[in-house]
């Protein structure tokens, strides 16, 4: 989950404070959390107007978008590197919904995961 925060600093803080934990990323264009295992990060370009974005890890960000488009999707944005090696995807699904595609290698995924077959970026 990718929030936006125009005030990264303040952001920060608070969901350090909200989380008890230490971002594992932490720079000016981006800051992540692993809470439980999962992504939460704050996007200082983010519109809070949008919201927040789920983002699905994936690990391949051009395989996984490609897959999504086949499947109907329409690219809301292009993959592109956001900083330290995460490359990052939009898409809107058939039904209108946002999805984020995010390859990012500071965040390790298991070997094979549950339910693993062809999927987007596997």
């Amino acid at each position: 989950m990718i929030y936006p925060a125009p005030d990264l600093a303040a952001a920060k803080v608070w969901w350090t404070s909200v989380l008890g934990v230490e971002p594992y990323f932490d720079e000016p264009f981006y800051v992540g959390f692993n809470v439980g295992g999962y992504e939460l990060s704050l996007d200082p370009n983010g519109d809070p107007a949008a919201g927040p974005v789920t983002y699905w890890g994936v690990r391949d960000a051009d395989v996984a978008l490609k897959s999504v488009v086949a499947a109907g999707a329409t690219v809301r944005s292009a993959v592109q590197e956001v900083g330290g090696g995460i490359r990052v995807a939009t898409v809107v699904e058939p039904t209108g919904a946002v999805v984020g595609l995010i390859e990012n290698p500071q965040f390790v995924l298991p070997e094979t995961l549950p339910g693993e077959g062809e999927g987007p970026g596997r």
